[in-house]
């Protein structure tokens, strides 16, 4: 699926809904660690993995730029570290002039009123006035994959990102994935439109049936009885 494509896809979704929508294909998904947040709320980003591991300058982000596509998005492996703000508003500037669809961080942003104003998607896990005050040495996979906690992304992976967090999942079921998220997401806005019209949850996923059949069978669960009736608000 092309990057503008998959974009358009992900407008209508979120990160949950891709979640349960890879748990119910059994599609692996790699999860980033919790507490990345957009610059500006209500952003949401989609689009193939451009990585890159950055070692106190900026040239290595220029550098995977040089040949980056639009709509991709540059996944910066910086390592965790919150004592340094390793993007500002100058590499979101290029990104946003290189067509890319915006930037995830392992690591923390600054210049954050001049990023709101660029408007660029960007997710980070917080701010700091300082920019790196090392220059260590680059190793060979500076522009091949990007550390993201305890997994590598790789180029060409899939990024969704909005206010929920961010995931990465390999691009082989694309289409799939997204069209599982699109049928969950219908159940549920319909499930949620019913409950705000007087029918209870409780009510249109049966509950009380599930409650008979596991008092006769305590191996009965409720997800085997989300199967059954389509109800799937947890896979």
């Amino acid at each position: 699926m092309e990057a503008e494509s998959l974009s358009r896809a992900f407008a209508e979704l979120s990160t949950p809904l891709i979640a349960d929508a890879a748990l119910r294909l059994k599609v692996p998904l790699q999860i980033s660690p919790p507490g990345i947040r957009p610059v500006t709320p209500n952003q949401r980003l989609a689009g193939p993995a451009l990585p890159v591991r950055h070692f106190g300058s900026v040239d290595v982000f220029l550098e995977a730029m040089q040949g980056a596509q639009p709509g991709e998005v540059l996944v910066i492996d910086n390592g965790g570290r919150l004592d340094e703000g390793c993007i500002g508003d100058l590499v979101a500037l290029e990104a946003e002039h290189r067509g890319l669809a915006g930037i995830t961080v392992w690591g923390a942003h600054r210049d954050t009123p001049e990023l709101q104003q660029i408007r660029l998607p960007i997710f980070s896990y917080g701010v700091c006035p300082s920019g790196p005050q090392r220059l260590d040495p680059r190793d060979s996979s500076a522009l091949r994959s990007a550390r993201f906690g305890n997994f590598l992304v790789e180029a060409g992976d899939l990024v969704f990102a909005d206010d929920d967090g961010c995931l990465f999942a390999a691009a082989e079921r694309t289409d799939e994935l997204l069209r599982v998220a699109h049928e969950i997401r219908q159940r549920e806005r319909h499930q949620a439109e019913a409950i705000k019209s007087g029918r209870s949850l409780r009510e249109q996923l049966e509950f009380a049936r599930y409650l008979e059949k596991r008092a006769a069978d305590s191996s009965y669960t409720f997800r085997e009885h989300l199967r059954k009736i389509s109800g799937a608000i947890e896979e």
